[in-house]
């Protein structure tokens, strides 16, 4: 894979560096100082992933990763070395597409490799989205589906580009809307908590973290909170599950909304929004095949439109819509 790296701390870039070398198949094809290089570099060299620090002089990051992502968009995971302290910047910097984010490796750990292993596992991850793999087929028979409750669900999967599209889809519901809602964005799970409160306020809806073995509960916005995917049970309640383990963002839209699929017995409304890869297709289709309504956002509102494509491409979504007509048409929905 040919990857650019863009921090202004030479130390920083040496470990990248030794990083990235326990792969001989990664590339660094250039090294930026700082935001306002990265762009030019990118438009004269786009690389397959740009591993992209947060702060930095001339341009940071964030900035960075909004030119990118608009002029000649490629991957970009942000990489910094205290990532509570820069939770709005990473959230902000998402909202412009990065799609993930990951601790710098640290250049005087006892064991290199186990130091290295998490940004190169993230990069292997990218790699497997890059490649846009087959999707793995599901099915969920009508029989499958139990009576758990009555009250009306939302079921939202998104991943780059998300954290700002739930800002603004959350944003436009009522204080008073009527249903239960359940968010699954491609985040690790350090950074989960500060998502949940940072929605929290931006909204001005009750958002946090789902918890293990309670139920959707209506006018509460529930995030999926760990490493684990997060799957509907057939009592109603929501649980938090290892398997399936071969499935690369953790947790998985698809597993959730599958869950969904077989599971829910009243109305629901599944929304697929902004992303890379194809995650949240299949399992939309479920919905829709077990007569949910289903919503994938357009590609004009998307900052990266990888996961609504691969749905639009299977006839997963029943509308497919503009970000900002998405909360009016949900409270149209659960009005009625």
């Amino acid at each position: 894979m040919k990857i650019a790296i863009v921090n202004d701390m030479p130390m920083a870039v040496e470990a990248l560096r030794r990083a990235l070398a326990f792969e001989p198949e990664h590339q660094i094809v250039w090294v930026a100082g700082n935001g306002a290089e990265a762009v030019r570099l990118c438009a004269e060299q786009t690389p397959d992933l740009i591993l992209m620090d947060l702060i930095m002089p001339v341009m940071d990051g964030v900035e960075a990763t909004r030119q990118i992502m608009a002029e000649t968009p490629c991957a970009i995971v942000l990489v910094t070395v205290d990532r509570e302290q820069n939770v709005h910047r990473v959230f902000e910097a998402m909202g412009h597409g990065a799609l993930d984010v990951v601790d710098t490796p640290a250049i005087g750990a006892g064991n290199p490799r186990e130091a290295a292993a998490p940004l190169l596992r993230k990069i292997l991850n990218i790699g497997w989205l890059i490649g846009q793999r087959a999707p793995r087929e599901r099915t969920a028979p009508p029989s499958l589906r139990h009576a758990v409750m009555r009250q009306g669900l939302v079921a939202i999967g998104s991943s780059a580009g998300g954290p700002a599209a739930l800002e603004i889809l959350l944003k436009g519901l009522p204080a008073s809307f009527p249903a239960a809602i359940v968010l699954v964005q491609h985040v690790d799970q350090v950074f989960a908590a500060g998502m949940a409160d940072w929605l929290c306020t931006a909204s001005g809806l009750p958002v946090r973290l789902a918890r293990e073995g309670e139920p959707p509960q209506r006018g509460q916005v529930l995030l999926a909170g760990t490493n684990h995917h997060i799957r509907l049970l057939k009592d109603g309640t929501l649980a938090y599950t290892a398997e399936p383990v071969n499935e690369i963002y953790r947790p998985s839209i698809d597993v959730f909304f599958e869950s969904v699929a077989r599971y829910w017995n009243g109305d629901a409304v599944g929304v697929l929004l902004t992303g890379m890869g194809r995650d949240g297709a299949q399992g939309l289709k479920l919905m829709r095949e077990q007569g949910f309504l289903t919503i994938a956002q357009d590609q004009a509102s998307s900052a990266v439109y990888g996961m609504p494509k691969a749905a639009a491409a299977i006839d997963a979504a029943v509308e497919i819509r503009p970000l900002q007509t998405i909360a009016p048409r949900l409270t149209e929905v659960f009005a009625q």
